[in-house]
């Protein structure tokens, strides 16, 4: 049966709109409505969310061949640094892989540089990647010799049954077609291969506790927002088996804050430069937020926690 929202400003236009991706339920309600604070824009999108399986989507999302007026330079460096810079950044990836595959074909979904195909263990693992970027592909290959799929997921021609681990980290929830790119993801997997997967938990306590500002919902750049339920249903729903599922703790505390902050300031007249164009703090604010990180930190992300779930999913599903 249609379902009308009208109280939220949102109608369904007829019984085929926004059916849900995930179970194709024509139930769903709008979660909330939210700009790109990362780049400080006043366009508003819509979260929907399906009232079955729980699986949240991005209302009308900008098409994808205008998507890159939403990503840019700024971003691409900020999501970077974390994995090029720091020499620790895989290795609770990599302990986590080892307890299930030690070697083999491995594929990761969104290789960008190629910084943890690069962190395996020589010689053990044979190296795959797909990565849109033609420029961030050169530098994966250069890097490790990976071998690239340059293009989307779906366009990429892998036989049947070619590898023993799939990883998709911090890159399913920027994918269009998740239903379809999971049922390839089953199709290139090899019986008892898994697929392990990290992304942001939309029913988290952080989620929870700071609404449209919460950081990892990267409105328009997030294009499906999961739970640990709804991504489990999804997998499912394609013939993958969930064999581990659990949460981690990762608030995104700082960059929440600024949101509401710089919000604030904007409605008593004072805008600030946005979070993507921000310049690099000086050591005086450096040394004070390595003193917050050490002292308050911890006991906002306790208390944080009482509020709900952990921000981080991390799943091992099996063919």
């Amino acid at each position: 049966m249609m379902l009308e929202v009208q109280e939220h400003g949102l109608e369904q236009k007829s019984p085929q709109a926004n059916r849900c991706p995930g179970c194709d339920s024509q139930s769903w309600e709008l979660l909330l409505k939210a700009p790109d604070r990362f780049h400080g824009r006043d366009e508003l999108f819509e979260l929907l969310r399906c009232t079955n399986c729980r699986l949240t989507w991005l209302h009308n999302a900008p098409k994808a061949e205008d998507m890159w007026q939403h990503y840019g330079t700024a971003y691409d460096k900020a999501i970077s640094q974390g994995g090029d810079s720091s020499p620790e950044h895989w290795r609770g990836r990599n302990e986590t892989l080892a307890k299930y595959k030690a070697c083999g074909n491995i594929l990761d979904l969104g290789c960008s540089s190629g910084s943890f195909l690069s962190s395996l263990p020589a010689g053990k693992w044979n190296l795959f990647g797909i990565e849109m970027s033609a420029e961030v592909a050169k530098k994966a290959k250069d890097r490790c010799g990976v071998d690239i799929f340059v293009g989307d997921i779906l366009d990429a021609d892998f036989p049947e049954a070619s590898f023993d681990a799939i990883t998709c980290f911090h890159v399913f929830e920027h994918l269009y077609r998740p239903k379809e790119i999971l049922k390839r993801v089953s199709y290139w997997l090899k019986p008892g291969g898994i697929f392990y997967t990290i992304m942001p938990n939309i029913d988290s306590a952080a989620a929870h506790v700071f609404k449209s500002y919460w950081y990892a919902l990267e409105l328009p750049r997030h294009l499906f927002h999961y739970s640990p339920a709804s991504l489990a249903y999804l997998a499912n729903a394609v013939g993958l088996k969930t064999t581990s599922l659990r949460t981690e703790r990762e608030v995104f505390f700082e960059q929440s804050s600024r949101y509401i902050l710089d919000d604030t300031l904007k409605k008593i007249g004072i805008k600030r430069q946005p979070l993507a164009t921000a310049p690099a703090p000086g050591l005086p604010f450096r040394i004070l937020r390595k003193a917050f990180r050490m002292t308050a930190l911890p006991v906002i992300r306790t208390a944080i926690g009482f509020a709900g779930d952990r921000e981080s999913i991390h799943a091992i599903f099996s063919k």
